[in-house]
């Protein structure tokens, strides 16, 4: 197995199993960025109201990562919006390319990055070109889109209700754009996340496994040899597997990263600017938030709420995906 890929991602080795970042070569895209079809009038079915107003974001808590910036817990206030119940699924998302004939970054590349294990064992050498060197269990894949999801003769057939993966950030606002919606800021998720309590370290609480439940799609297991899926999956899931938050929220935690509307910085947020923050005007990577069903304990606990990192808005992989939000004006910016 080649293990040659450099990675911008992992001078942090705790942030290894979230999602490598390499940056890929300046490509012009064959699609043209699609115009919304129901242009100010989006439906808003499957939506939540959120009615806003002031939350404590952030934690000060040791588990955290303080190089990430997920302190200080600042108070922070929202206008009211509305948000998605459930991360975007593959079913929605082919709807998208159907009606537009979009064609996302990882196809326009011709690659993407899947998990080792996910490959299956007898094809492994014909698919993989090539690891990236600090973390080789995330593989070069040939052909790894989000309707062939391990690849080449993969598919999303039995996936309709998982969430979309392989899709970039600008993927992402392609789908919003045509959807009449837009990406959560950072606040706006993380107070969704929240469902209603304070200062928790999961949407329902601070034990991981109340009453020895799984709540959400993470590692079990020696990350990452081993995954003894003991949660039910080994992989992504559908989006309604596990219960919801206060708010009616699904998949808040675990399952997929979710693409933030924000650039990232460690510490941008602590200029006080707390009534709808947005982030910086400028960055090089965008927030992500959640986790995914690669994160554990030993590695990465970023399926707390509070937990935040980033990637190139070109970036994609098997574990990446996004909701959609709307603001209360209807007019989807």
């Amino acid at each position: 197995m080649a293990m040659g890929l450099d990675s911008e991602g992992f001078e942090d080795q705790n942030k290894s199993c979230c999602a490598p970042t390499v940056r890929r070569p300046e490509i012009e895209t064959t699609a043209p960025l699609p115009s919304p079809l129901r242009k100010g009038n989006p439906g808003t079915a499957g939506m939540v109201h959120l009615s806003g107003g002031s939350f404590l974001m952030g934690t000060e808590e040791t588990t955290g990562f303080p190089q990430d910036g997920e302190g200080p817990v600042r108070e922070v206030t929202l206008t009211p919006f509305l948000i998605d119940s459930y991360p975007t699924t593959n079913e929605e998302f082919a709807q998208f390319v159907d009606a537009t004939g979009y064609k996302t970054e990882a196809e326009s590349f011709g690659w993407s990055f899947v998990f080792w294990s996910h490959i299956p064992e007898a094809r492994f050498e014909e698919l993989v070109e090539d690891t990236v060197a600090a973390a080789p269990w995330w593989c070069k894949v040939n052909g790894a889109t989000w309707v062939a999801p391990e690849g080449p003769g993969s598919s999303i057939s039995k996936r309709l209700r998982h969430p979309v993966v392989h899709v970039s950030w600008n993927d992402a606002q392609a789908y919003c754009t045509w959807a009449g919606k837009r990406l959560l800021t950072e606040a706006e998720w993380e107070y969704a996340a929240r469902g209603g309590l304070v200062q928790k370290l999961y949407p329902w609480g601070d034990k991981l496994r109340p009453n020895g439940e799984h709540r959400c799609n993470i590692w079990q297991g020696e990350f990452p040899k081993q995954d003894t899926a003991d949660d039910g999956f080994a992989g992504s899931c559908p989006v309604d597997a596990f219960p919801s938050n206060g708010y009616e929220l699904y998949s808040m935690t675990g399952n997929t990263w979710e693409w933030c509307a924000d650039w990232f910085s460690a510490d941008f947020h602590r200029n006080g600017l707390n009534n709808d923050p947005q982030g910086p005007s400028r960055g090089s990577a965008r927030v992500m938030k959640g986790g995914s069903f690669l994160c554990h304990k030993s590695y990465c606990n970023r399926y707390r709420v509070a937990a935040r990192t980033s990637q190139t808005p070109d970036s994609s992989t098997s574990n990446i995906g996004f909701r959609c939000a709307l603001s209360t004006n209807l007019s989807g910016s």
